[in-house]
C-alpha cells in the first residue's frame, strides 16, 4: 500500500531495486511469476463508483471488502496488461500451467449462492475456459509441478461436514 493502493511491487532478494508493477484502483495480489519469468498472474478487483469509493473508505482503515475478482496478466515490469477472466464473483488463486499458456485458478461464478468454489482453467487469451473440479464443497490454491505431472491444491472435501481444508495431490493429464 505504499502507493495508497493495493498494488503488486517486485524488488531483488537484497530489498534494492523496488519496482511498482500494478497502477489500476483495486485490490491487485496473489500473483505469480510465469514458468519462463517473464509474466504475472494475479487477481484484481477494478471498483468504479459507488464501489470505488467504498473501496478508499475501507482501505484507509487498513480494510478491504471481498468483492468481483478477475485473473489479469502483464509482463514482470507491468506492461501488457490485461484482463483474462470477465466471469463477476470471485475469480482467484491463479497459477500458470506449466507451459505458460493456460491458467488454473478458483471461482463462485458457477456458484448459486456464491460458496462454492471450484477449479478452472482458461487460456491466457480468456479462451477455452474449463472447469475442472465439480464439488458442492471449496476447492482452491492449485499448482501444478514444475514438470506439469501433478496438481496440487486445498479443498474442504472429504472433511465430514467440517470447516477443515486439506491438501490433495493429483496425476494430471493434458
Amino acid at each position: 500500500t505504499r502507493s495508497g493502493d493495493l498494488e503488486l511491487w517486485t524488488m531483488d532478494v537484497d530489498g534494492s531495486n523496488l519496482k511498482q508493477i500494478t497502477t489500476g484502483l483495486g485490490y491487485d495480489g496473489g500473483a505469480f511469476f510465469s514458468p519462463d519469468g517473464t509474466k504475472l498472474v494475479f487477481r484484481a478487483s477494478r471498483p468504479e463508483g459507488e464501489a470505488a469509493k467504498t473501496y478508499k473508505e475501507l482501505l484507509k482503515k487498513g480494510l478491504v471488502e471481498p468483492t468481483n475478482l478477475e485473473i489479469f496478466v502483464c509482463n514482470v515490469d507491468g506492461s501488457e496488461l490485461r484482463q483474462v477472466t470477465n466471469l463477476g464473483s470471485a475469480n482467484w488463486a491463479p497459477f500458470f500451467h506449466p507451459s505458460g499458456e493456460k491458467i488454473i485458478f478458483a471461482s463462485n461464478h458457477a456458484s448459486e449462492r456464491g460458496r462454492v468454489f471450484n477449479l478452472f482453467m482458461i487460456n491466457v487469451d480468456g479462451t477455452g475456459l474449463e472447469q475442472i473440479t465439480y464439488d458442492k464443497v471449496f476447492d482452491s490454491f492449485a499448482m501444478f509441478s514444475p514438470d506439469g505431472k501433478h496438481l496440487v491444491f486445498a479443498s474442504n472435501r472429504f472433511n465430514g461436514g467440517g470447516h477443515d481444508t486439506n491438501v490433495f495431490l493429483a496425476e494430471w493429464q493434458d
